[in-house]
């Protein structure tokens, strides 16, 4: 299969599907949450798969590294926000082991995708 645009990219898919995820759990949150945390842990989650297609659209390989690396960042915010919902009840362990099983995988892949890429400069 070629790679005609950032929709065909395995990781971004991945990345939609985990910010979707993540959308149904926090409509879960307290309502004093939903400019708060809740909103924090949206943005994170929707940053992953932006930052994937912004940096695929990208003119060097250069400027697509520097956005996977952005999203990497995102995954990890994500990741401590979630892990802080869970502490404070908002989220139950099993919801978060596996939204957090998600990220690990999406950040194996980001870093392939950033493999591969460096290979080429």
């Amino acid at each position: 299969m070629s790679i005609n645009s950032y929709q065909d990219l395995k990781v971004w898919q991945f990345s939609m599907n985990l910010a979707e995820k993540v959308y149904h759990l926090t409509y879960q949150f307290p309502k004093q949450e939903t400019y708060g945390l809740s909103s924090q842990i949206q943005r994170a989650a929707v940053s992953v798969p932006s930052n994937i297609a912004e940096g695929h659209t990208r003119d060097s390989t250069k400027e697509y590294l520097q956005f996977l690396s952005v999203a990497l960042g995102s995954l990890a915010e994500l990741e401590t926000q979630l892990i802080l919902a869970e502490r404070l009840s908002y989220l139950d362990i099993q919801d978060l082991q596996t939204v957090l099983s998600k990220t690990d995988e999406i950040s194996r892949m980001i870093r392939g995708l950033q493999k591969a890429l460096k290979a080429k400069l």
